[in-house]
């Protein structure tokens, strides 16, 4: 199966997520964050793969490169097909979290988050302490998760063709950020459309509230998913 839109499933727990599934007969390419998992631990995991739909778990890792490292051996176990480490945590960390990953799941891809899409240039900048723009500080990151052996990074779509032409083609560009023009922008900053994300050459888009707060789910996610594929 491939389905490079992946709807966010940030729910406070599993009983909700079943809740939103159940507006749905196939399978799915969903995301799992920090409050799910946390709250449900692998069984949520076990759920969703064994109802046939692809995960990618997005805890953005970020601590000594051993902890991440045995912490991503467990997670290997997991089966997701997605899973993720924050670029800030440098080189050491993501290369040995790769290498840790594989090990126990050599089909899934391991991507870094690069900047969130919350934080725009001049908040960057003053909180960061950093001189460098938005656009350098995401290549820089993506350059370096890249060099550590990872298969792509999460930023917004509007770095996806830099990253692609800077770096390769097929390292991965994971974006969320995914609005419609009508859609109110909540705490991202970094928001564009599925059709200009698809311009900008994004490999997935991640969408949340326009599916899973819409009055009907089903139909928005494949007005989205349309939009996204250019039909």
């Amino acid at each position: 199966m491939t389905n490079s839109l992946i709807i966010a499933l940030d729910y406070p727990n599993l009983k909700e997520a079943k809740k939103f599934l159940k507006h749905f007969d196939e399978p799915l390419y969903v995301k799992v964050g920090m409050e799910l998992y946390m709250q449900e631990g692998a069984n949520v995991i076990s759920y969703l793969k064994d109802a046939g739909h692809q995960v990618f778990l997005d805890l953005k890792l970020h601590d000594i490169p051993t902890t991440v490292e045995r912490t991503m051996a467990v997670l290997g176990h997991l089966d997701v097909d997605m899973i993720n480490v924050h670029a800030q945590g440098g080189f050491d960390m993501m290369y040995r979290a790769s290498i840790a990953f594989k090990a126990a799941n050599q089909n899934g891809k391991i991507i870094a988050v690069t900047q969130l899409t919350s934080f725009d240039e001049k908040t960057m900048q003053k909180e960061q302490q950093t001189s460098l723009s938005m656009t350098d500080s995401v290549l820089h990151y993506a350059k370096l998760a890249y060099k550590a052996g990872l298969d792509g990074v999460v930023s917004s779509p509007l770095e996806s063709r830099l990253i692609h032409n800077e770096i390769t083609e097929d390292f991965l560009t994971v974006t969320p950020g995914i609005r419609l023009t009508d859609n109110r922008s909540d705490d991202q900053v970094r928001v564009v459309t599925p059709e200009r994300a698809r311009l900008l050459t994004s490999d997935y888009i991640v969408v949340g509230r326009p599916i899973t707060e819409s009055d009907n789910p089903r139909s928005a996610y494949h007005h989205i998913k349309q939009l996204w594929e250019g039909k």
